[in-house]
């Protein structure tokens, strides 16, 4: 059954012998790429182009066309290659267009030895790009996957070859154009147009003329039941992800005609483009080539890519590789790890939005079936209508039935790799239910990143998703004590909800102390009204905070003060060039600040000091945990609007106010829980507070 993809989704290849079938509304030149496991090429010799269209298990046409045919063999493509993509560009000879959205869209079939199609993908939405990397081939745990990419690029294939990381872009394209030039000049010239009177005495017998418009017109509005949600694997920022104008959606209609000089619009009319990033979720940058984890490599002129991911142990009888924890590119296992869970977390997203969308095409197909039906004052009523009615029903749940197994493959899968990787996971990015905390010592590197909580979806909410920050913190954090969404209004009481806000506010804070070396970490504590005792005791009885909290409006202005002399001095020290000469006895470590209860005990010159840590405090050092209930400050009025928006909310309790950076998914947020009864957080705090007390010796 054929997969038909949409961009950013991927499918397995079961064959590994492939033909790359490439249908155009015009001349293109095709092209390709090999990359290692960091995703970068590693010179000229990985690239094939009409110029030099051979190489071990890969060889494209010498000429454009408007229909390519590549050969692919997987098996004889040297161990090094980790990644292959398909490059479509306009060729500058030949007085064609010079842009993609001027022709039909270009459509993209990969196939079996036998022609048997194992997945297309349309690609859509280009306008003003002249190249684009249509598919890519992957390995992911010994076996091979496609993904459609539709990275469009309005530079050209030397603006492509250079996003792929080829330091002779230039040389290359103008190899591939000189040999598309030299083919052109070879070529049999066109014979001259026919007469009017030519053409009429042909019309008859002449077979009719294909309409590239209209073939991709076909496909596009074909059935989608072969629309699989994508199994795991990386996947390019992008989805949705920024960088590059190439993007779009399979269309869900016949081709409208190509206005002069005008674009054509494929887009599916119930089908949404990604929102971007939203508060608390990092956006991928503009795309480069990815390794085999999704994560993207450096650009050039960093240092060299990270070591390739361990292999993962062989499937038996034909089932997919068992899952390995660390599999994926990094130099150490805490890298590897981490961008493994991103990796996890970008193909939950994309293969549940393939889902969605294919649950979205099967009702509107539907709905447009029924439509037809009542449209027929015949078929109304009778048992026409009825059977009509009912066959459009009966596709409709097959569709979706088809959808949702893929799908469940697919959660099988991740599901697999998260009970692998979760017990492996170092203590920074543990659950606290994790035995790892049991043998805790205090680190003597800052780790890469910290856990602050699990994400999930609707579909599954049992397969649960580290959220991971990277360290250090680029931004506070705000734990809202308001009113959440809860059905049963069971987090009704204000007293109730503060003392939730608070726990967890501490729970965070511990985290964060026990993540840093000894002597690198300060916290910070503001309770005007003492309302937060009970829940911060397990950081005042174990000693672990710079000072007693701060109580009254006095005690606010003086941490608020002293916290804000300590910004003004990095601040003045890192841009006059001497970040040594800061005073003496000056403390270097990172600060964090936690605020209960705002804005109680605060005037109009603390909330300004407030923001200005906000502000300026992360770039220098100084963080700000927020606990607080927006309505309360209800007074400033939009005064305090950045403030929040500056802050990533997060809750005590289950909430989806998140959302991924590239379909926009509602990902439900969990806290970080302590199991009950557990004493890992005092075991934990104990610990750090006893390395203090050795290092300051």
């Amino acid at each position: 059954m054929t997969a038909e993809l949409v961009r950013g989704q991927n499918h397995p290849l079961s064959e590994v012998r492939l033909e790359i079938r490439i249908s155009a509304g015009c001349p293109v030149v095709a092209a390709a790429t090999l990359s290692d496991d960091s995703g970068r090429a590693r010179g000229a010799e990985w690239v094939v182009h009409p110029g030099a269209p051979v190489l071990p298990g890969l060889e494209v046409s010498r000429q454009a066309a408007a229909d390519h045919r590549l050969a692919v063999d997987l098996g004889a493509i040297p161990e090094a290659v980790h990644r292959l993509d398909v490059l479509l560009a306009l060729p500058a000879a030949g007085g064609g267009p010079a842009r993609f959205g001027a022709v039909a869209a270009p459509f993209v079939a990969v196939t079996g030895p036998d022609g048997t199609e194992l997945a297309s993908y349309t690609i859509t939405g280009l306008d003003a790009e002249s190249a684009v990397i249509a598919v890519e081939l992957y390995r992911r745990q010994d076996a091979w996957k496609v993904r459609a990419v539709g990275q469009g690029y309005a530079g050209g294939l030397t603006e492509l070859l250079s996003d792929l990381g080829l330091t002779q872009a230039a040389e290359l394209a103008t190899a591939a154009e000189e040999a598309v030039a030299e083919g052109l000049a070879r070529s049999v010239a066109a014979p001259p147009p026919r007469t009017t009177d030519d053409a009429r005495s042909h019309q008859a017998s002449a077979p009719p003329r294909p309409n590239p418009a209209a073939s991709v017109s076909s496909h596009e509005g074909s059935s989608h039941e072969g629309q699989v949600s994508g199994t795991v694997g990386p996947a390019a920022p992008q989805p949705a992800g920024p960088g590059g104008s190439g993007g779009g959606t399979p269309a869900a209609g016949p081709a409208a005609s190509v206005p002069a000089g005008g674009t054509i619009d494929y887009r599916h009319p119930r089908r949404q483009p990604a929102p971007p990033p939203p508060p608390g979720q990092p956006a991928p940058p503009p795309r480069q080539p990815s390794d085999p984890s999704g994560q993207p490599s450096a650009p050039s002129g960093q240092p060299a890519a990270p070591p390739a991911a361990p292999a993962a142990s062989p499937g038996h009888d034909g089932q997919p590789a068992r899952p390995v924890a660390g599999d994926a590119t990094g130099w150490s296992m805490e890298e590897r790890l981490y961008n493994q869970v991103w990796g996890m977390f970008e193909d939950l997203a994309r293969t549940t939005a393939a889902y969605r969308s294919a649950v979205d095409f099967a009702e509107s197909r539907m709905e447009k079936e029924l439509d037809q039906v009542l449209s027929d004052p015949r078929s109304r009523i009778g048992g026409q209508g009825d059977a009509a009615r009912e066959a459009a029903r009966a596709k409709h749940a097959r569709l979706v039935d088809q959808a949702r197994a893929s799908l469940d493959r697919d959660l099988a899968q991740l599901t697999d790799e998260s009970e692998v990787v979760e017990p492996a996971l170092p203590a920074a990015y543990a659950r606290w239910d994790n035995p790892v905390w049991h043998g805790y010592r205090v680190p003597m590197e800052i780790p890469m990143a910290v856990r602050l909580g699990d994400l999930h979806l609707p579909e599954d909410p049992f397969l649960r998703i580290p959220m991971l920050i990277r360290l250090p913190l680029e931004r506070g954090l705000w734990i809202d004590s308001g009113r959440w969404a809860s059905p049963d209004e069971s987090f009704a009481d204000a007293g109730e909800r503060r003392r939730l806000a608070m726990e967890a506010a501490v729970a965070h804070a511990a985290r964060l102390i026990a993540v840093y070396p000894a002597g690198e970490f300060g916290v910070h504590v503001i309770d005007p009204a003492g309302s937060g005792a009970q829940a911060l005791a397990p950081l005042v009885h174990t000693g672990v905070l710079a000072g007693p909290p701060a109580a009254g409006a006095a005690g606010v202005a003086d941490v608020l003060s002293r916290l804000t002399q300590r910004v003004d001095l990095v601040q003045m020290a890192v841009r006059g060039g001497a970040p040594d000469a800061l005073p003496p006895g000056f403390d270097a470590a990172e600060q964090l600040l936690i605020v209960n209860d705002f804005p109680h005990g605060f005037d109009d010159r603390a909330v300004t000091q407030l923001r200005y840590l906000a502000d300026e405090g992360p770039a220098v050092g100084v963080h700000l945990m927020m606990v607080a209930d927006r309505e309360d400050a209800a007074a400033y009025g939009p005064l305090l609007d950045p403030l929040w928006r500056s802050l990533m909310r997060l809750t005590p309790v289950p909430d989806d106010h998140l959302a991924d950076p590239w379909v926009g998914h509602a990902w439900t947020y969990e806290p970080p829980v302590v199991p009950p009864g557990s004493q890992v957080l005092q075991l934990v705090l104990t610990e750090v507070a006893a390395a203090r007390r050795d290092w300051n010796r």
